[in-house]
């Protein structure tokens, strides 16, 4: 029975989506295969992973996790409900203090376990006016682990106007989700390196910055 409350709850979420933003997906870099893959994306509200799921191909979305914080997805019934059993999220615990696991673990595991996966590199959400926050290491350690599964750059725009801070109602608007092309940790990459790689390739896929390149 909660399962067949979770397909419903999960057609509802992918209306209400579609509805308020006219979501489209773009596939500019990269086909969507069924191929697993990590896709990274920038950060802007809790709603970002909820526009890929939706513009993803539906057998797509069934082997498709989001990766989030447990802090915010565990607190209430109706938030555990759509964080476990709708979208089945790998729920990380952002505070080191506290945790009990291994995020990394948590991660590689679904990734063994054939899930692709929706990774936030900034690691929270980005409030400031700069396009991106600094990237987090965890994507880095993540490459490599498992070094052999594409990182996809995916880039979302509009979802914070949609749903300006503060706001209860959203505002209609249409939003896009742009997916780049496939990339992977380099033999002997730097950190560094790789995250600046990453940067630049979802920046590359913002509007702002594809216009002022014209």
């Amino acid at each position: 029975m909660r399962g067949v409350a979770a397909g419903l709850a999960g057609a509802l979420i992918l209306f209400f989506a579609r509805f308020i933003t006219a979501v489209r997906g773009r596939w500019a870099g990269a086909e969507p295969t069924d191929e697993q893959r990590i896709y990274f994306a920038n950060h802007a509200s809790h709603g970002d992973f909820v526009l890929i799921w939706t513009v993803l191909p539906r057998r797509m979305r069934f082997t498709t996790r989001p990766v989030a914080g447990s802090d915010y997805w565990l607190k209430g019934a109706l938030r555990r409900f759509i964080g476990c059993d709708v979208f089945n999220a790998v729920l990380i615990d952002r505070d080191r203090d506290s945790r009990t696991n291994d995020p990394i673990a948590q991660m590689t595991e679904a990734l063994d376990a054939g899930s692709s996966l929706i990774v936030f590199p900034e690691g929270t959400r980005n409030q400031t006016e700069e396009p991106l926050l600094p990237f987090k290491s965890g994507i880095f350690h993540l490459a490599e682990a498992r070094p052999d599964i594409d990182f996809v750059p995916v880039w979302i725009n509009n979802l914070n106007r949609v749903m300006p801070k503060g706001e209860i109602v959203p505002i209609p608007l249409i939003c896009t989700v742009t997916f780049g092309s496939p990339m992977q940790l380099e033999s002997g990459e730097a950190k560094e390196d790789f995250l600046e790689r990453l940067r630049a390739a979802m920046l590359a896929l913002s509007p702002k910055t594809a216009g002022a390149g014209e």
